[in-house]
């Protein structure tokens, strides 16, 4: 018989090189929840097995590569759901979950017409057309591969949304009369990659995390001036930022004809949020 509890230090032990000691438990228990079925309290009771799957071994071999944990299991969590994730699209974030939270609160009207652009593995759209009031929710990718991961994570949430193909930079929106255009655009300046974890730069598509250090704004004027061209009177631009650009992403906004334009803090107190009223 194996001992859950000299396991779990064994591995810790093990990704304590890569990882900080709390997120290298956190690893730990999540692998053991996905593939032995054990959580903490287990642990603790140092519950016995058997014999260990090789998918774990597996897994662990991957984690201690840098390989992200979502990637291996090939999910993520996202308001209180599970999305199926790849290399193809970002890992969703817990700032991500904020702008869908403020997105919900500030908007109680219903049918709102709604639309994500840079959809990735569809976790904006697809929550708030679960979580909203009856809305019609679009999104738009560059990428097919994400486009169709995002088709399969709205078909297992039962989440009406029409995906469409788009290159926002080339491309005009073909929708209109929207109430809300949400984005999270690439806007980590290629300067700040020694900043980032390795597993980021190694696992996570560029196309979808990096923009030019000459012009770190080029996705947010793009989005915002066609934005413009399909809100209603009154319609409201939501865009998830780098925390260093809060007032540069403000200041475009409003010369771009955004009024009330609002920098947000999220839960870590960092500027990471930016939405305005369109009222041309």
């Amino acid at each position: 018989m194996i001992s859950i509890r000299k396991l779990f230090k064994e591995y810790v032990d093990k990704l304590a090189g890569l990882y900080p000691l709390e997120e290298a438990e956190s690893l730990v228990i999540w692998l053991f929840e996905e593939f032995l079925g054990k959580k903490r309290m287990d642990i603790i009771r140092d519950e016995q097995i058997e014999k260990l799957p090789e998918a774990l071994q597996d897994a662990l071999d991957q984690l201690l590569k840098g390989k992200p944990i979502q990637y291996i299991l090939g999910t993520a969590p996202f308001y209180g759901r599970e999305f199926e994730v790849s290399p193809a699209v970002l890992i969703p974030r817990n700032e991500t979950e904020e702008l869908v939270h403020l997105i919900i609160k500030e908007n109680p009207g219903e049918g709102l017409r709604i639309l994500d652009i840079g959809t990735g593995s569809g976790c904006i759209p697809i929550t708030l057309s679960r979580e909203m009031n009856h809305p019609q929710v679009f999104a738009v990718d560059i990428s097919p591969e994400a486009l169709e991961m995002a088709k399969r994570n709205a078909f297992v949430h039962h989440a009406a949304v029409d995906f469409r193909l788009l290159d926002i930079l080339k491309e005009d929106i073909p929708f209109e009369n929207l109430d809300i255009v949400v984005s999270n655009p690439p806007y980590v300046r290629y300067s700040e990659k020694e900043k980032m974890h390795q597993n980021v730069l190694e696992y996570e598509p560029h196309l979808a995390l990096f923009v030019f250090d000459e012009d770190p704004l080029l996705f947010y004027r793009e989005i915002a001036l066609k934005a413009g061209k399909v809100l209603k009177q009154g319609g409201k631009l939501y865009f998830e930022i780098n925390e260093a650009l809060g007032l540069d992403t403000q200041k475009l906004m409003e010369s771009l004809g955004y009024s009330q334009v609002r920098v947000l803090k999220d839960l870590n107190d960092r500027e990471r949020m930016v939405v305005g009223l369109w009222i041309a």
